[in-house]
């Protein structure tokens, strides 16, 4: 249940193949480099409980580091490699990471972070070096490809992406458990999608958000094979499926509308019979997407609700969706409440904030107000991310919009997320945001941000043509007022939109 174990049977075993160099880690050098690793960390002083960080991209040793860490007890924080050199200093710094670890690749920005993270004892740069780090491979040569001694589980201790203000870290306990024990992700997994050592998952995404991170690594403890996409393009994700014979994938369904927006000669080329499993989460997806997904794909699209925060899990499979369009399923770790402003809980249907009673409990490190903030008013200790929804009668959770991002235009609350899924499949949007913009007479009016298949598209006509297809399909109340037009539309590459960017640029800056 952990690399070592795979090693020890299955040595010359692919557990990561990388989609575009065509590196392959085999799992006897992910158990090494991980061990190595593990010792540096250790005869740097590091014990458990001690925290390391990493920004590198999709990086044939990304795994083994987080692994290293993980075995050897730390906590470990994985960061976007798209970061300014003020956020990722702010994460690092606030992380109290000991050891910071990053790549030639991205040498620049995390140079720029030196003077003002003095806590980071060790620098090291993965590809070359730079001012201020020494060489990882040279360093971790130095030591022995054995365990260390007190060979423990860690934890990741990851930050939201920020999409609606500074990234929050959110800090678990460490497991009690050896590494031999499988813990609650991978036993939903195991349950839930029936993976093997004979199994082969993509990983589309970037590697340092939590749905690849943990997916990624618990597969290995399988046996698994791994295949990762350095950068997403939906032909090649597709050329892949067929190339690897994969089993297992995880999506978001941004991926989900630019595969199904290729040419049907291309979508009908590639031979996907292999996989069996297709996993999505971290977005809301359009009831057309997810149709036409399994219309295409057949009845293997699965779907979960959960956060980087771990304090619920839902769960919805094929058969049921289709009996509930749009719901994100029902709990299998937690109780789901609704409840209104005041912590009153809400009958089903009525929409309120979406809340997780008897699931782990978290912290985010370092904010005691966001922290607060996450609690129920009542003082029961449930917990949310932000989400309002409602439930239907069968327990069926169904996500109307983050809770910041709701308008609130003459009286009437408006959830932007409804104009959103019906543009998002419109031919000519490639992308859309939706929120609320200043309105002198009604507080906030509908505004859309589009980024067109075309820009030669961009105008008054587009405008026009997309107002009236979301009237068609909407109350007109919930429609966008007017449209503007960019060339991209700022997106995490994990999927999440950073809609509070857009946003901000519409509303005069606080006094």
């Amino acid at each position: 249940m952990h690399p070592g174990a795979i090693a020890a049977v299955s040595p010359d075993k692919p557990a990561v193949i990388m989609a575009g160099s065509g590196r392959v880690v085999t799992y006897r050098e992910l158990d090494e480099e991980s061990n190595r690793l593990a010792q540096l960390f250790r005869a740097s002083g590091l014990r458990p409980g001690d925290h390391v960080a990493f920004m590198l991209e999709n990086h044939p040793l990304f795994l083994a580091v987080a692994w290293a860490a993980h075995r050897s007890g730390l906590y470990y924080t994985a960061i976007s490699s798209r970061l300014t050199a003020g956020e990722l200093a702010y994460i690092v710094d606030n992380c109290e990471a000991r050891v910071f670890i990053s790549s030639a690749a991205l040498a620049d920005v995390a140079t720029s972070i030196t003077e003002v993270t003095p806590r980071v004892g060790i620098r090291l740069m993965l590809d070359g070096t730079a001012p201020g780090f020494a060489s990882y491979e040279e360093a971790v040569a130095a030591h022995p490809p054995t365990p260390v001694e007190d060979e423990c589980q860690g934890a990741d201790m990851l930050y939201s992406s920020g999409t609606t203000g500074r990234p929050k870290g959110v800090k678990p306990a460490l497991p009690a458990a050896s590494l031999d024990e499988p813990g609650p992700l991978l036993q939903l997994i195991q349950f839930l999608f029936a993976p093997s050592a004979e199994s082969v998952y993509l990983s589309p995404a970037p590697l340092y958000h939590a749905a690849p991170l943990r997916y990624c690594m618990s597969f290995q403890r399988l046996g698994a094979t791994v295949v990762v996409m350095e950068r997403f393009d939906p032909e090649r994700a597709l050329a892949l499926i067929e190339e690897h014979r994969v089993t297992h994938s995880q999506w978001v369904p941004t991926m989900f509308i630019k595969m199904l927006k290729l040419p049907e000669e291309i979508r009908a080329a590639y031979d996907l019979s292999s996989l069996a499993c297709a996993i999505h989460a971290a977005a809301p997806c359009p009831v057309p997407v997810k149709e036409r997904m399994i219309d295409w794909w057949g009845p293997i699209v699965h779907e979960y609700y959960a956060g980087t925060e771990g304090n619920g899990f839902l769960y919805v499979g094929p058969e049921d969706w289709l009996k509930h369009k749009g719901t994100v399923g029902r709990a299998l770790l937690g109780v789901v409440h609704v409840c209104d402003e005041d912590g009153e809980e809400l009958p089903p249907g009525e929409h309120g904030t979406v809340y997780f009673d008897k699931g782990p409990q978290f912290v985010y490190h370092g904010d005691e107000e966001r922290t607060r903030a996450s609690r129920d008013p009542k003082g029961r200790g449930w917990t949310t991310l932000g989400d309002i929804g409602y439930l239907d009668e069968e327990g069926f959770l169904y996500l109307t919009d983050r809770r910041s991002y709701m308008i609130i235009s003459g009286g009437v609350n408006i959830y932007p997320q409804e104009a959103e899924n019906v543009l998002a499949v419109h031919p000519e949007v490639a992308d859309v945001a939706v929120f609320g913009v200043p309105d002198e007479e009604m507080g906030e009016q509908v505004k859309a941000v589009v980024e067109p298949a075309s820009m030669d598209r961009a105008g008054p006509g587009l405008e026009a043509e997309l107002i009236a297809y979301c009237r068609d399909r909407l109350a007109p109340y919930k429609c966008p007022r007017s449209i503007d037009f960019r060339e991209e539309l700022p997106r995490h590459p994990t999927g999440k939109l950073y809609k509070r960017v857009l946003r901000d640029e519409y509303w005069p800056a606080k006094p």
